[in-house]
């Protein structure tokens, strides 16, 4: 046969597949989610997530060092307070379970990069990601906190911020806190593209987050919805936000691409609780390869666009990274 185009030439050896790999991972684009929480002593294994944990401060350092002897240095740290009241205020106090977490880590591990989540779910009583007004979450009176939250925590010693309440505006009010208080050198991650999604249960179990009361519609999107996914992208590219990020990030690959295709900053994607619970439990049971699928994955998500992905399966895609298996 007179083929002149023969794609499988490319293909002939492990040597010439990598040399013309179009895709390729570094364990510095890799973000671990980390669980601390009040107390002391103890280290809490999670159901819902097989081999993840919580940590009181005075033992976090354990899962710390074992990211880095893998080579992860970007740490997102979610708090898990001992007390939670109508306005969330563990969340910017300023011996909160987070601050206290920050400081401890960037004492003792100066070489990691520290990260937070800002949010008001783990923190108030009723579990909504704001200041209720009756039963609907005010999203002015919120922000508000949101800029309080922020400042608490860069002042504890987080180097990023990550907003995930999905209120509007709350990107502006964040950059404006920030410039004020002379953090002008802060970037934000934003959670502009964030559905509400079902793939997150496990996450409310490890968190304690779940509402009290209804569900967060009024504030995540509809899963249904490109436009307004690139429309949220937009805003808080426009109102400040350095980094845009896609959430959950395996059913939404498309927005992924359609985010990178439309804005001109670095774009991440959460591999949420959801889909890491699916991978361990098929993988337990021996119905998939969970090495190959977790690998396979993780590249989909830089295939699409991603220069950032959030993973509990971090320190492990980072050692497949260094013994060849990907990347």
């Amino acid at each position: 046969m007179d083929l002149t185009m023969r794609p499988r030439r490319l293909r002939g050896s492990d040597t010439l597949r990598r040399m013309v790999r179009e895709t390729r991972l570094d364990p510095s684009s890799l973000i671990y989610p980390m669980f601390v929480m009040d107390g002391e002593n103890k280290v809490e294994g999670i159901e819902a997530l097989p081999g993840q944990n919580r940590y009181t401060v005075d033992r976090m350092g354990e899962e710390l060092e074992r990211l880095l002897d893998a080579g992860v240095n970007n740490v997102m740290f979610f708090g898990i307070p001992s007390h939670k009241d109508e306005v969330g205020s563990g969340a910017y106090d300023s011996e909160g379970i987070i601050q206290r977490a920050l400081r401890k880590a960037k004492k003792d591990y100066p070489e990691l990069y520290l990260i937070t989540d800002v949010c008001m779910c783990e923190y108030t009583s009723h579990g909504h990601c704001g200041i209720l007004c009756d039963h609907y979450v005010d999203n002015d009176k919120t922000l508000e906190y949101l800029q309080k939250i922020v400042l608490s925590h860069v002042e504890a010693g987080a180097q990023m911020v990550a907003p995930s309440d999905m209120m509007d505006g709350r990107v502006r009010a964040i950059r404006e806190a920030l410039d004020k208080a002379g953090h002008v050198t802060t970037p934000i991650m934003s959670y502009a593209v964030k559905y509400a999604s079902a793939f997150y249960g496990p996450f409310r179990e490890a968190a304690g987050s779940a509402p009290s009361f209804g569900d967060r519609k009024s504030y995540q999107m509809d899963y249904h919805n490109r436009l307004e996914g690139i429309r949220e992208a937009q805003l808080d590219v426009e109102e400040g936000a350095d980094i845009i990020m896609v959430k959950p990030a395996m059913s939404y690959l498309d927005m992924v691409r359609d985010v990178r295709e439309r804005v001109d900053v670095p774009v991440a994607a959460y591999s949420v609780s959801g889909e890491y619970a699916m991978i361990k439990a098929a993988g337990a049971k021996g119905w998939i390869d969970e090495e190959k699928v977790m690998c396979e994955s993780a590249v989909s998500v830089f295939r699409a666009g991603a220069s950032i992905l959030l993973t509990y399966f971090a320190k492990e895609i980072a050692n497949c990274i260094k013994d060849g298996k990907i990347g």
